[in-house]
Parts: C-alpha cells; structure tokens; sequence
C-alpha cells in the first residue's frame, strides 16, 4: 500500500483535471490499505489489555499531526504557492513509516499449537 501512494508526487504536475483526481484517487484507496493494515498490526503486536490504550493513543498522535498538518499546507502554500511540496513529503511519509516499522517491530513467530 505505502508504494501506491508515490504517483501523488505528480498529482500538482498533471495538466488535466481528472489525472490529478485519478492519482489522488489512487493514494486515497492506498491510505485506506495502509490503515486497514495498521489497526490490525496494533492487534497483532500488543496485548490484548493494551490495544484499546495504543490505538488511543494513536489517535491522538493523528488529531495533533492533522492541526499541525492544516498549519504547514498553509504556510506552504502562502511561501511557494503550490502544492508540490506537500504531495512530495506526503508520498514520502509511508515510505519513511514503513522503514520505522521494519526497523522497530520484531519479527512475529506463529506459537506451535500445545
């Protein structure tokens, strides 16, 4: 999913209308890829007495980034006056959190049934 999400780096380049909606598109249907699979790497990596606690605190880590997302488009948009700069560090946001992922999560052993 974070790999579909790379074309967006063209979406404020295209010249028509419905390319840029196809690739927006695109990295909208992969974002919901990757937070189908992330919900459910949460259940696979806590216990089950701290899932609900981890996915909470998930959520607040996202409400802030959003608030200080909205802060850093506009800014951008008022310094350069294009959106090119938020799609490139948005496409490169799954790529850097999947690293993150791989390099923190230790590998999972399915248990031999007793």
């Amino acid at each position: 999913c974070a790999i579909l999400v790379l074309p967006i780096f063209f979406a404020s380049s295209v010249s028509g209308l419905w390319s840029a909606v196809a690739i927006i598109g695109l990295a909208a249907a992969a974002h919901q890829g990757w937070s189908s699979n992330l919900y459910t790497m949460v259940s696979d990596t806590f216990p089950r007495s701290s899932v609900a606690s981890v996915m909470g605190i998930g959520g607040a880590a996202g409400a802030v980034g959003g608030m200080l997302m909205s802060t850093y488009v506009g800014q951008v948009l008022e310094t350069v006056g294009s959106y090119a700069p938020v799609f490139v560090w948005a496409g490169s946001a799954y790529l850097v959190a999947l690293a993150i992922i791989h390099l923190l999560v230790p590998r999972l052993e399915v248990k031999p049934a007793a």
